[in-house]
């Protein structure tokens, strides 16, 4: 299932030997002692996050910064090439991590296990992520009483027709494209037939995705992984017989093999070539001055040749893109920046925004240096717009991508406003004046106006896919569009990304492409805490005139109220999820008509 899973060893040791080379060189000889042990440990509990930039409350004055993707596959990278480093532990519990963060991973798993070097990972949950993670250790071990739901996915949409009916609330929905779904939450009781063959079809890629990557690493057939899934009744002891971990331990029994299997000299590093996430440590007010009051440039430029890794990480809107298109813009004139990976992680959003991005991206093409896109878990509609200049895109194969189609949306309170008594009066100059008003549906003539505007808007989001795809794409755009949604494996056989693979491949792609025998490598804006992202100074071009807005949404402030009445981090993490993208699509319908977003796919796995 996955492109590069063989020969990764020998690809990833030369590929990502300037992380090697950072690191400090160890290496046994003749003359020199022997080398202790070392096991390098990551506790991946929490978000596992794109761009590093914190997306909590800023009022907890918290100092700590997120692990990255990036963090993580830099320091595994080193791992490989470290011989010191004779195995890797995992405890993924709790950890909030999509499909293709997992399938990166594993390919790091695999290429450590490739080099001679052992995989171990625990778990007291076994689920859908962690049974493909487990599956890539040759050291699984389970709790004797781990709860068990490695049982397949579930794909559940709400629809609020019946609700909105009630409450005198109609949602006013145009698209461009059959498949283009969204917002048939709004004015539907259930998916129309070609929302819900898409669906069918992108689960039935991912499902099959994770049965034959567990069945190929644990070497099981694939009818067996299946039967385990379909077991409703499964116990760590008989998912052990079955051959899906490899033993039940506890931890204080884990802790003693590890130690027994690597010696009491062996050290074992919690932080192994990973940054400071603690932060800066405040004690007191000095130590808060003395934030406010640092002028240091975390994006200043570098004296060295790199590659710059730089995220879109979440719905597009004019607050998200404008740091993503400044940063570009700072690397346009630093001639050390040698080459661009744009990090999309993103179901779209306002299609302004969008090209908004997309023309930033173009300038750094016709600069002459390369330009790879990685997509993370989703890079649809609006997220493919922005990738659409790559010279390379890389997808994995869990991937959500595609979604070329257009969608506009208002919500019509009037009948509502009716059952409250409420009675409105206009005055309208110019024929269309009120087409945005949400007392009223569309009519004809405003429907006509807003499908015209969708209908050039989607002309240009096919031409900036056909001019940057080129003759990648098999078969006419029109048959590929529509709105319709493809895994990253599928989308591959029909040319709408290039390579299977992820951040990793991403950078390695880049680096050649450079031509250059050294190169570090860059994520930017580098990483803060939410405390120093409060006192840092504002991340501006001034070389540029005017300046993209980038003003906070009222989804971020939605966000931000939530979050500090302690409402969210009370729900569960689909719901906590859900409503933060459902403040983030309000918001999005409520500033522009015209929108580049994919499907809402809520899949529990």
């Amino acid at each position: 299932m996955r492109a590069l899973i063989f020969g990764l060893a020998t690809v990833l040791i030369p590929a990502w030997g300037l992380l090697a080379a950072e690191a400090p060189a160890v290496a046994e000889t003749e003359n020199a002692p022997a080398v202790k042990p070392l096991v390098a440990v990551y506790d991946l509990e929490g978000q596992l996050v794109e761009g590093g930039q914190p997306k909590r409350s800023l009022l907890e004055m918290d100092a700590s910064r997120p692990l990255t993707l990036f963090d993580l596959t830099k320091s595994l990278g080193r791992a490989l090439t470290d011989p010191a480093v004779k195995a890797v532990v995992l405890d993924a519990d709790g950890a909030e991590l999509d499909l293709a963060q997992i399938q990166e991973i594993r390919a790091h798993l695999q290429a450590l296990r490739e080099a001679g070097k052992d995989v171990w990972l625990y778990s007291e949950h076994i689920t859908n992520k962690i049974a493909l993670l487990g599956s890539a250790a040759n050291h699984f071990a389970l709790m004797p009483e781990a709860d068990c739901a490695f049982n397949g996915i579930y794909a559940e949409s709400m629809y609020y027709k019946g609700l909105l009916d009630k409450l005198g609330v109609q949602a006013d929905v145009i698209h461009i494209g059959d498949f283009k779904s969204y917002g048939e939450a709004y004015y539907r009781s259930g998916p129309s037939d070609y929302a819900k063959q898409q669906e069918e079809t992108l689960i039935n890629s991912v499902f099959e995705q994770i049965v034959a990557e567990v069945a190929n690493s644990r070497k099981l057939p694939t009818d067996k992984v299946r039967a385990i899934i379909d077991d409703g009744a499964q116990t760590a002891a008989g998912l052990v017989a079955a051959g899906l971990a490899d033993e039940i331990l506890y931890r204080t029994e884990l802790v003693k093999k590890l130690r027994e299997t690597y010696g009491k000299e062996a050290k074992f590093d919690r932080k192994y070539q990973l940054p400071d996430l603690d932060g800066p440590e405040i004690t007191g007010l000095l130590d808060v001055f003395q934030l406010m009051f640092r002028n240091k440039s975390d994006s200043a430029k570098s004296k060295k040749d790199y590659v710059a890794v730089v995220a879109l990480d979440g719905d597009i809107s004019d607050e998200s893109v404008a740091p993503v298109r400044t940063q570009i813009l700072k690397l346009l004139k630093d001639d050390h920046a040698k080459a661009l990976v744009l990090r999309v992680n993103s179901p779209g959003g306002s299609a302004l925004a969008s090209e908004v991005l997309w023309e930033a991206a173009d300038q750094w093409k016709h600069s002459q240096r390369p330009l790879v896109v990685s997509m993370g878990g989703v890079a649809a509609s609006g997220g493919y717009y922005v990738s659409s200049p790559a010279d390379r895109i890389f997808a994995e194969p869990g991937t959500i991508t595609g979604s070329i189609g257009v969608v506009g949306m208002k919500f019509v309170i009037g009948g509502a406003l009716e059952k409250l008594g409420i009675t409105t009066h206009a005055i309208q100059r110019g024929k269309n004046a009120g087409a945005m008003s949400m007392t009223h549906e569309y009519s004809k003539e405003e429907a006509d106006m807003i499908r015209k505007s969708m209908s050039a808007v989607y002309a240009t989001f096919k031409k900036r896919v056909t001019d940057g795809r080129g003759k990648a794409l098999k078969g006419e755009l029109e048959a590929l569009a529509g709105g319709r949604v493809y895994s990253g494996k599928d989308a591959l056989e029909i040319g709408l990304v290039d390579e299977l693979g992820g951040l990793r491949e991403a950078i390695i792609h880049a680096k050649r492409a450079t031509k250059l025998a050294k190169l570090e490598v860059r994520l930017l804006p580098e990483p803060k805490s939410a405390i120093e992202g409060l006192f840092a100074k504002p991340d501006k071009d001034e070389t540029e005139i005017i300046h993209a807005g980038a003003t906070p949404t009222a989804s971020a402030r939605i966000r931000q109220l939530l979050a500090n009445g302690g409402i969210l981090e009370a729900l569960p993490e689909s719901a906590r999820a859900g409503v933060c993208r459902l403040a983030a699509r309000v918001e999005a319908f409520k500033g522009a008509p015209i929108l580049l977003l994919g499907p809402d796919v809520n899949l529990r796995w």
